[in-house]
């Protein structure tokens, strides 16, 4: 028996990159597109909102998912913030965990005239697809808000691998404003 001073699971050429981008972690959404008939989805943690009129979503896309070609086949997206109680939503959308039936069967959704809605998601926008650009291995996709809903639910937030529950509670939060 050898033993060893490093982890024994450690990717000895890990990604600097990946690793910044883990450290920085994000609140979990979910971007759904299509039809009843034809429709996609992707967790997303790469997302950025932009002030203006109208505001804008930008998110970085893997260039080969079904998302990605949903979005610019249909032009539109619904983004839901997803909540502590979806992290197994937010696992099978990301082909992370086994969905027999699909992902979408875990869950309600609502059709609206972006795509599918999650049902029980509290915080989501309706978006239109302005343009989109590859950056590095990621399309970066930039989005018209169209329609904005605020919920009073916690994001979902993954950092380094892990989900997270959200830190305080409403009652010790400052005032969102």
């Amino acid at each position: 028996m050898t033993i060893h001073s490093e982890h024994p699971f450690q990717d000895r050429h890990r990604d600097p990159v990946r690793s910044l981008r883990g450290r920085l972690g994000g609140a979990v959404t979910l971007w759904t597109s299509g039809t009843p008939e034809d429709r996609t989805g992707l967790t997303v943690t790469s997302v950025l909102v932009a002030g203006g009129v109208p505001g804008r979503l930008l998110a970085l896309l893997d260039p080969d998912s079904d998302l990605a070609a949903g979005l610019t086949a249909t032009g539109a997206a619904v983004v839901s913030v997803l909540t502590w109680e979806d992290r197994g939503l937010a696992e099978a959308f990301a082909g992370t965990m086994p969905a027999p039936g699909g992902a979408f069967a875990m869950a309600a959704f609502d059709q609206t005239p972006w795509g599918p809605r999650l049902s029980s998601a509290t915080t989501w926008a309706g978006v239109r697809l302005e343009s989109t650009i590859e950056v590095g291995w990621s399309s970066l996709v930039t989005c018209v808000a169209e329609e904005i809903v605020i919920g009073d639910d916690e994001p979902l937030v993954h950092r380094r691998g892990r989900y997270l529950r959200p830190a305080g509670t409403k009652d010790d939060r400052p005032d969102e404003r």
